[in-house]
């Protein structure tokens, strides 16, 4: 059985655009009532179809200007769990990957200009213990991100 139906995707089109948008709002595009609306999200949080809500803050304004990828490279894969630990003491990381292809682990992090980045390079991660080599792939503009489509799958 699905857990979710026509109506959950129709508010997680609608919620996934604008999470600020009021319920009554989203009622009133669903032709349901406000309550209708509420349970339904709430329905949705304790299934874990909804995640997570907030702000997105933009990291450039707090000074991280230089948005990057990195592979890593472990001695054994085995190693993924005593390093994320180690990666999680690292501010700047936002995203940590463990990975099938040439690298081990993909991480994500902001730094403040290229400067930050090679010393969060040399002094911290390639310090970890288990990293055994890195490539970095500096991200020189983002195009766009968006969540997953909301439409059934076909």
């Amino acid at each position: 059985m699905e857990k979710i139906d026509k109506l959950d995707r129709k508010i997680l089109e609608i919620i996934s655009q604008n999470a600020r948008i009021p319920f009554k709002d989203v009622a009133g595009i669903c032709g349901v009532s406000r309550a209708a609306i509420h349970q339904r999200v709430q329905k949705m949080i304790e299934l874990k179809v909804i995640v997570g809500s907030g702000y997105h803050i933009n990291p450039r304004v707090l000074g991280y200007n230089t948005c990057t990828y990195i592979g890593v490279k472990l001695e054994r894969g085995s190693m993924y769990k005593d390093v994320v630990p180690e990666f999680e003491k690292i501010p700047e990381v936002i995203e940590c990957h463990f990975t099938t292809g040439p690298y081990t682990m993909l991480i994500k992090l902001f730094a403040r200009d290229n400067e930050n980045l090679m010393e969060l390079l040399n002094s911290r991660i390639q310090e970890i213990p288990g990293v055994i080599s890195t490539e970095t792939l500096i991200s020189l503009r983002q195009s766009f991100k968006r969540e997953i489509p909301v439409s059934k799958p076909e």
